[in-house]
């Protein structure tokens, strides 16, 4: 099933536009998001080809099934409250069966987990991100080489290092692992090739050190230690890292490198929309879609504020949708019978 098929049809229950342009937060660039609600025909949903949802490649317009509509409404998913509370301004059709679903048989308490439970999540992908700008990595992947430190004659230094200086090579060198010394070894070279070491590590990619048979003459020329625990860090950090380089939106990157505050404005703009909304919906039981307070979120956008001080904010604004939950009068959450037997009433009216 395809958007056009709602159309041609005639599945409708709910059309509205969506994202920037409902919450009165566009600029001329910006996409128009369109979202709506259908209602498959009887065969199908009494059979076995239920499709809770229909998009378009790219995800800008969004339509979903009335039962998964209603699920969601119960659950108090942010975007599905928000195309419920759409101004008549920005909806495009409405069928009058749509009545029988009102924003106060849905709003629970619950919106403090969805909305400021998600802005969190988008606050902490803030950290990575402010992370990922300010310690970029390089492409070329360090070898567990580079996280080991040797120490001789009461000095110590990179292993790398140590190789440079002494005109050394790793694969002439040899451990013994010590007893009782967690990733030390005691460090042999084989300056003639003769006894044969195993070297350091056998391979670039190496996630462990390599033993060594040494003989009992033989005298270390100092001690290695190993940083397992970091080089396993690394090994993670640069995995995210390149995944992040690889899927991320490019002008959405650049636009976050031009403006110099080191945050993805756009996705902060959002949460701090979120978290007002959140407070807004515990204190006063309504669901503000075009948000009053344009300049204010345009500005985040912008990038007038640093990230520092931004996170300082989100912080203040949690504490207010704390204290809005402890008096809020909205029920913990929707009654799910009310909202079951609204359902059964708009399949009824439309299958009858």
């Amino acid at each position: 099933m395809t958007i056009q098929d709602l159309h041609d049809q005639q599945l409708l229950l709910l059309e509205c536009i969506s994202g920037s342009k409902a919450y009165g937060l566009d600029l001329p660039t910006s996409d128009t998001d369109i979202k709506g609600v259908y209602i498959l025909p009887k065969a199908q949903f009494y059979g076995l080809e239920y499709i809770p949802q229909v998009s378009d490649e790219k995800n800008d317009e969004v339509y979903y099934e009335i039962g998964r509509f209603v699920e969601l409404l119960y659950k108090n998913n942010p975007n599905i409250l928000e195309m419920l509370a759409t101004p008549d301004s920005h909806i495009l059709f409405r069928h009058p069966l749509m009545d029988n679903i009102r924003l106060d048989m849905v709003l629970s308490k619950l919106c403090r987990q969805t909305l400021a439970g998600y802005a969190q999540t988008q606050l902490k992908k803030a950290r990575g991100l402010n992370k990922k700008i300010l310690n970029p990595m390089g492409e070329e992947r360090k070898s567990l080489l580079h996280f080991c430190q040797v120490t001789e004659e009461k000095q110590s230094s990179g292993l790398l290092d140590w190789l440079k200086t002494t005109n050394r090579v790793q694969t002439q060198c040899g451990l013994v692992k010590l007893e009782k010394m967690k990733n030390l070894f005691a460090l042999y070279y084989d300056d003639d090739q003769i006894i044969g070491y195993q070297g350091i590590t056998q391979k670039d990619s190496a996630n462990e050190v390599t033993l060594s048979s040494v003989p009992k003459s033989e005298i270390p020329v100092g001690y290695l230690y190993v940083n397992l625990e970091g080089y396993s860090k690394y090994c993670k950090d640069y995995k995210e890292y390149w995944a992040w380089v690889k899927k991320r939106n490019e002008v959405r990157y650049e636009n976050t490198v031009t403006h110099g505050k080191n945050y993805d404005a756009k996705n902060m703009m959002h949460t701090f929309r979120l978290l007002q909304m959140a407070e807004e919906i515990l204190a006063t039981g309504q669901v503000l879609v075009k948000r009053p307070n344009r300049e204010e979120l345009l500005a985040i956008r912008r990038g007038k504020f640093t990230y520092d001080e931004l996170i300082a904010k989100a912080e203040i604004q949690l504490e207010k949708v704390e204290a809005a939950y402890q008096i809020s009068t909205l029920p913990e959450q929707a009654d799910k019978v009310v909202l079951e037997q609204a359902l059964i009433e708009i399949r009824e009216a439309w299958y009858g």
